[in-house]
């Protein structure tokens, strides 16, 4: 594998470093890891399109893209309604 050299500052790299310690890691690999974990935007759009091919086969409906984008936010509807329970509750046991 063809390797290359990326400059940051020194308090960068170090950062990176202590990082990579921690985890048992070389700086490479961590810096592979890192990037791994980011994904580009045509790869998120890639992911998008076969999630939304999922639940088009999953609810037999041929939605189009527009609709997707039009629906509401379900999942993120939900965690608001579970965080404002927990905060309620918290506060009533409190």
């Amino acid at each position: 594998m063809a390797t290359t050299t990326i400059q940051v500052s020194r308090e960068v790299r170090d950062h990176l470093a202590e990082l990579a310690q921690e985890r048992g890691l070389s700086l490479g690999q961590l810096v592979e890891a890192l990037a791994a974990e980011q994904p580009t935007a045509a790869q998120r759009a890639e992911r998008l399109a076969a999630d939304r091919e999922v639940v088009r086969r999953q609810i037999g409906i041929d939605l189009s893209d527009e609709e997707f984008d039009q629906a509401p936010d379900v999942l993120g509807n939900i965690y608001k309604i579970a965080a404002e329970t927990a905060r309620t509750t918290r506060d009533t046991t409190a």
